[in-house]
C-alpha cells in the first residue's frame, strides 16, 4: 500500500495553504528552521562562553562532538517513530520536549553542565528526518526531490541565520537591557527555547500525517500497513547496503555542514582576527546559501531522474560531492579574507547541493520503510560530523583539518556509483514519474482553461453592459 493523492506541483501551488500538502510543506521547513536555529544557537556565542567558563581547546572540541553525537541515535529512533505514529505527532513531541534543554543550557555553570545540556540539545537535530519524511509522503515522484531539498534547505538556513541573529539578540540583552555577558548568552538561549515550544504546538494543529488524513485514521481504513509490520520493515531496510552507502555519503556532505556551523565563527575569529559580530556575519554566509543551494540539488536530481532515471540521480550525486571536496581543499589554503570568503561560498554551494541530491535518491530506496531509510541516512550526517569533530579536537591546525576533510569527501564521491537500482524498479519509477508529470500538466491545463473561461466571461459581461461599443 502506498500513500495516495500526493501533490504533483510545488511552485504552482506555493501560496495555496488550503492544500494540506502545501501547508505541511511550509510548517515542516519552518519547524526545521526553528530546530536548526536552536541546535546551533550557542555556536556564535561560544567566544563568550569559552571565556566565561574557561574552556580549553579540547573542551570546546568535546562540546562540538556532543552537539552532534547524540543526534546519530536520535535519528535512528525518530525514523522508526515516524513510520509508527506519523510525522505530525513525532514533530510535536520533539519540539515541545526539545525546548527544555535549549532553554536549560542557560543554567550551565561549568564545563560538565554545559556539555550535558549541549548533548541533550542535539536530540532536536532529529527534526531533519521528520521534515524529509513529511515532504516525501506529501509530494509525488516528479517533485519529491525538489520538495525535500527545499524544505531541508530552508530549514538548514537556520544554521546561517543564527550566526548573525544570536550575536544581535545577545547584544540586545547586554546593551539594551544592561545584562552582563554571562547573563546575556543565557537569556538569549532561553528565548530560543520558548520559540520552539510554541512552534511545536502550532505543528500539531496545522498539519496532518498524509494527504488523506492521519496515520491512525488511515490504518483504521486499512490504507496503511499496521504498526506490527513497521519494525520488520525497519530491519529489512537496514539490511540494504545502499542505505549504508548513502549513510556515508550524507556524512560527507551534511556532516561537514554541521561541523562548519559549529566552528566557522571561531575559525574566522582566531585565524582572520575578526570581531565577534564580524566573524558571525562571515560564518553566516555559509549557512545562508541554503536559501537556494540545497533546492538546486533537488531540482537537478529530479531533472537528471527525468532524463536518465534513478541512475541519473546517483550520477548527479557524484558530481556535486566531488565538487564539494575540491572546493573545501582550496578553501583550506586561503589565508586572506577576500579569497577565503568566496571559496567558502562555493564550498557551501556544492555541500548543500550534495545534501539535496542525496535526498532526491532516498525516497526510492524502500517505500515501505521510508522512516528507516530517512533516519539511517540522516544519522550518517551526524556520524560524519562526529568524525570531523575529533579532528578539530586534536593538535592539528584547523586549515590542515579542512584540507584532510576535503580529500576524504572527494574520495567518498565515488560511492555514489554503488547506489544502484534493478531494471524492474527503474521501469516502475519511470512510469510513476511520467504519471505524476502528466497529472501536473493536467492541473496546469485546467487552470489555464479556468483562467481563459473567466477572461471570456469578463469580456462578454463588459460587451453586454456596453452595447454601444459593439456598434461602433
Amino acid at each position: 500500500m502506498e500513500i495516495q493523492n500526493k501533490a504533483t506541483s510545488l511552485w504552482g501551488n506555493f501560496f495555496n495553504v488550503r492544500m494540506v500538502q502545501i501547508r505541511t510543506f511550509h510548517m515542516t521547513w519552518f519547524a526545521f528552521f526553528s530546530c536548526f536555529f536552536a541546535w546551533f544557537g550557542i555556536a556564535p556565542l561560544m567566544i563568550i562562553v569559552r571565556d566565561e567558563l574557561g574552556l580549553t581547546k579540547s573542551q570546546v572540541g568535546w562540546s562540538i562532538i556532543a552537539s552532534v553525537a547524540v543526534t546519530v541515535f536520535a535519528r535512528f529512533f525518530i525514523g522508526w517513530l515516524c513510520d509508527r505514529i506519523g510525522p505530525r505527532l513525532s514533530y510535536t513531541y520533539l519540539l515541545i520536549f526539545g525546548a527544555f534543554p535549549v532553554a536549560g543550557i542557560g543554567l550551565a555553570d561549568s564545563f560538565e553542565t554545559f556539555l550535558f545540556f549541549r548533548l541533550l540539545i542535539g536530540v532536536i537535530g532529529a527534526s531533519f528526518v521528520i521534515t524529509q519524511y513529511h515532504t516525501t509522503v506529501m509530494f509525488a515522484p516528479n517533485v519529491v526531490g525538489t520538495a525535500n531539498a527545499t524544505s531541508a534547505g530552508w530549514g538548514n538556513l537556520g544554521g546561517g541565520v543564527t550566526q548573525f541573529a544570536m550575536p544581535m539578540v545577545f547584544s540586545m540583552f547586554v546593551i539594551g537591557f544592561g545584562f552582563t555577558d554571562a547573563e546575556g548568552w543565557r537569556m538569549s538561549m532561553m528565548v530560543v527555547g520558548g520559540v520552539i515550544f510554541v512552534v511545536g504546538i502550532a505543528y500539531y494543529f496545522l498539519t496532518q500525517d498524509a494527504p488523506d488524513g492521519n496515520f491512525k485514521e488511515l490504518r483504521e481504513k486499512n490504507m496503511l500497513p499496521h504498526k506490527k509490520s513497521v519494525t520488520a520493515d525497519y530491519f529489512k531496510a537496514m539490511a540494504d547496503y545502499r542505505v549504508w552507502i548513502l549513510f556515508l555519503i550524507y556524512g560527507a556532505c551534511f556532516g561537514i555542514e554541521l561541523t562548519v556551523n559549529n566552528v566557522a565563527a571561531l575559525y574566522f575569529y582566531d585565524y582572520f582576527d575578526l570581531s565577534l559580530v564580524a566573524a558571525g556575519g562571515v560564518a553566516a554566509s555559509f549557512g545562508l546559501m541554503n536559501i537556494f543551494a540545497r533546492t538546486l540539488g533537488g531540482i537537478f536530481g529530479d531533472n537528471f531522474g527525468a532524463l536518465w532515471g534513478l541512475k541519473g540521480r546517483s550520477f548527479w550525486l557524484f558530481i556535486v560531492l566531488l565538487g564539494e571536496g575540491c572546493a573545501l581543499m582550496v578553501f583550506s589554503q586561503m589565508q586572506v579574507l577576500f579569497l577565503a570568503l568566496p571559496m567558502l561560498i562555493i564550498f557551501s554551494l556544492f555541500t548543500q547541493m550534495a545534501e539535496g541530491a542525496t535526498y532526491s535518491v532516498v525516497p526510492f530506496i524502500n517505500k515501505k520503510a521510508l522512516g528507516a531509510v530517512a533516519g539511517v541516512v540522516g544519522a550518517g550526517g551526524n556520524a560524519g560530523a562526529v568524525a570531523a569533530g575529533f579532528l578539530f579536537k586534536g593538535t592539528m591546525e584547523w586549515p590542515d583539518v579542512f584540507f584532510v576533510i576535503g580529500v576524504t569527501v572527494a574520495c567518498a564521491s565515488v560511492l555514489a556509483f554503488f547506489v544502484r537500482f534493478s531494471e524492474a524498479q527503474e521501469e516502475e519509477e519511470k512510469a510513476n514519474f511520467e504519471h505524476a508529470s502528466l497529472d501536473a500538466l493536467r492541473v496546469r491545463a485546467q487552470r489555464a482553461n479556468t483562467a481563459l473561461a473567466q477572461s471570456v466571461a469578463v469580456v462578454e459581461e463588459w460587451n453586454a453592459n456596453h452595447p454601444e461599443a459593439q456598434k461602433s
